[in-house]
């Protein structure tokens, strides 16, 4: 769809967004796992006039540490970040607004991204956006991850259920060797 002329909703939405959170002061991290989708909300914060900085794949370790620092010191509002490249190592607790534009297979990718801003030093409580168009893909991605992450639950709730009914002395044997 390269050379697609109509336009699109969710874009639309996003820089509703935007516009709204950076005109309250507020500091974003938007993360896609598209680096063509990062490329044209990058136009569209270019052409607003918002300072950003940008982050994918290929940007080198020493810029990322340098790029990240300068942002949680309060330079530049916007962090446009690819989501594999920003998952994991990232501490961006300048931003307390988090905008997930695209959706990933794997909720606990999404959930890594995320916690980007929610780490210690955040003075800030962090408001996270997740768009997802309706009748699409999309959609469907995000009710195959609310089903993973019911049975997760239930698992987890299980199993503590499960523990918390074993006597002091099957818990013992389960320990021992």
């Amino acid at each position: 769809m390269q050379n697609y002329e109509g336009s699109s909703g969710k874009l639309e939405l996003f820089e509703e967004i935007l516009e709204d959170v950076l005109e309250s002061n507020h500091r974003v991290v938007v993360f896609s796992q598209w680096v063509e989708m990062l490329k044209i909300l990058e136009e569209r914060i270019k052409e607003r006039g918002f300072e950003y900085f940008y982050l994918n794949g290929s940007t080198k370790s020493e810029e990322r540490i340098d790029m990240v620092n300068r942002f949680n010191g309060g330079e530049k509002q916007v962090f446009l970040v690819s989501l594999k490249a920003g998952g994991f190592g990232l501490n961006l607790t300048g931003a307390d607004v988090v905008i997930l534009y695209d959706l990933w297979w794997n909720p606990a990718v999404e959930n890594q991204a995320m916690d980007r801003a929610h780490r210690i030093g955040q003075e800030n409580s962090v408001q996270v956006f997740r768009l997802i168009t309706k009748n699409t893909i999309e959609e469907r991605i995000f009710e195959l991850q609310q089903k993973k992450k019911d049975l997760f639950d239930q698992v987890v709730s299980s199993a503590q259920t499960f523990i918390t009914e074993l006597s002091e002395d099957e818990l013992m044997q389960l320990l021992e060797e």
